[in-house]
């Protein structure tokens, strides 16, 4: 019988979720599970790389057993994951090499400031379509190298592999057989000419980073192997088949698929991309340029992109850092129990600000207190706080790309609050719509995989199956809205380098 079912592993920041897709697109199953977060000091995040694996693998088989749909009735596997997190592991083994730099740590900060007063952005820029920020990989693997004794000769050697985590649940889930990311990871790396398609030499040399521990890039719908049977259950191979950073992915899995189209996915960050088909836009605005995806022998499709670092995470530190909740869901009716922000406003910049800022040293700020303020005010100014820095990036986005938005296509978690999509259509005076189907990322990998193994015949067929869940449009007046804004962005030139004292 012929298989009648996509699995797709999407491994975010916080956790794994597993979503299993029928040929309609819709979800027949589905599993989560969070894995740890490491500080070890102020401004570092990182994760055990194995847990994540052991995590990813519990997650497959809840979403299968949630589906009763057997191992054997998978068509194919597509995995798209947190980007720029840097993994480092053992060839022979398989073992992680120290735990993984996530994206949103900053150690390398003063490294990315002297690589900027050493002239090199432009030419960085040039190639990658990145700013110089410790967001990137390159740095974080830079780190690893110069800080673990011995791991760069080991590297040179080709002993050690390095890859954002799809490279690594790859390696893993192929007993090793396959050491491959795809168009869109390796555009995140700052190693990466995208417009070459070729880890780049010069950058190599610039960050000391051997050519041997480098993975193969190959698009984002290609059949790249197959799970090992003594890992991954059932009497059959199963084809790894998709791969694309979780913001391509989502961009992909909204149909987004031509020039203009743009989302916004609420996750741990926001990010919001556009596509600009086959030319690669440079940024005047401090945007990234990005490759969207490469389907087969198709030409790749490009992105503009703003990356707002903490949007969801804020949320999360209501709850575990304020305990001013207990559940994510509260906030919306937290935020719901006041009619107005009473100038409350929230600044999170947890680990510094993304685009179109670029600070580093910008810290969280909570102003506008009253012996007034209450919980709901709190909530209601994290809430607005997600809205105004979408708004942030659309403006520096549409005054790159000349066009305005008609629509802002949204999904992920934060999509189904009604509170949130209504603020944002608000603020930004335009409509804004969801879904029917709000886990876009995962949706997205499993299209890629299903298009490399002949599950679905093309992008029009994808295209065919979004649909409208919700639309809000915007009724708040001008004038309101550009008060709230401009308050929004006093409050940001304050946050903005306050941790440059800190030693």
């Amino acid at each position: 019988m012929k298989p009648r079912h996509i699995l797709s592993v999407d491994q975010g920041t916080t956790g794994t979720t597993v979503l299993v897709f029928d040929h309609a697109g819709q979800v027949r199953g589905r599993a989560y599970s969070e894995f740890t977060q490491h500080y070890p000091r102020p401004g570092w995040v990182e994760h055990d790389a194995e847990e994540i694996l052991l995590v990813s693998l519990k997650a497959m088989a809840d979403a299968l057993r949630d589906a009763a749909v057997r191992p054997d009735d998978l068509a194919a596997i597509g995995i798209t994951n947190q980007r720029e997190t840097v993994v480092v592991w053992e060839r022979a083994s398989g073992k992680p090499v120290g735990r993984a730099i996530v994206w949103q740590d900053r150690r390398t900060a003063r490294y990315c400031d002297e690589l900027r007063a050493a002239g090199l952005e432009d030419m960085i820029r040039a190639k990658t379509g990145l700013v110089i920020d410790p967001y990137f990989s390159a740095t974080k693997l830079k780190w690893l190298l110069d800080n673990t004794p011995g791991l760069r000769e080991r590297a040179a050697r080709g002993e050690v592999c390095f890859g954002t985590i799809d490279a690594w649940l790859l390696f893993r889930l192929t007993g090793g057989k396959a050491h491959v990311t795809d168009y869109s990871n390796a555009s995140r790396t700052l190693l990466y000419d995208i417009r070459a398609l070729a880890w780049d030499r010069e950058l190599l040399r610039l960050f000391d980073v051997p050519a041997a521990m480098l993975p193969e890039v190959r698009p984002s719908s290609a059949i790249y192997g197959e799970t090992d049977p003594q890992l991954f259950f059932g009497t059959r191979p199963i084809p790894l088949a998709g791969i694309a950073g979780d913001q391509q992915a989502a961009l992909f899995g909204q149909a987004c698929h031509g020039p203009g189209m743009a989302k916004n996915t609420y996750g741990t960050g926001s990010f919001v991309l556009m596509n600009t088909g086959t030319e690669a836009v440079a940024s005047n605005e401090k945007l990234l340029t990005t490759i969207a995806w490469g389907l087969g022998e198709e030409p790749v499709q490009y992105a503009l992109e703003g990356a707002i670092f903490v949007t969801g995470a804020a949320v999360q530190w209501l709850r575990d850092g304020l305990g001013i909740i207990a559940h994510a869901a509260e906030t919306g009716e937290l935020a719901g129990s006041v009619a107005h922000n009473e100038g409350v406003y929230f600044v999170p910049a947890l680990t510094g600000l993304g685009a179109p800022h670029w600070d580093p040293y910008a810290r969280g700020l909570l102003i506008g207190l009253t012996r007034g303020t209450g919980k709901g005010h709190i909530a209601r100014a994290a809430l607005e706080s997600m809205a105004y820095q979408t708004r942030d990036v659309i403006e520096a986005m549409q005054r790159d790309s000349g066009i305005t938005l008609a629509e802002l296509r949204c999904d992920g978690g934060a999509s189904v609050n009604p509170v949130l999509m209504q603020f944002q259509a608000d603020i930004l005076g335009s409509s804004v719509v969801v879904p029917s189907i709000v886990e876009t990322t995962a949706l997205g990998a499993a299209y890629l995989a299903g298009l490399a193994v002949g599950f679905w015949e093309g992008t029009a067929e994808i295209a065919d199956k979004w649909a409208l869940d919700n639309r809000y449009r915007a009724h708040m007046d001008a004038p309101e809205r550009e008060r709230l804004f401009r308050r929004w962005q006093k409050a940001v030139e304050l946050a903005k380098g306050w941790a440059l004292d800190d030693d």
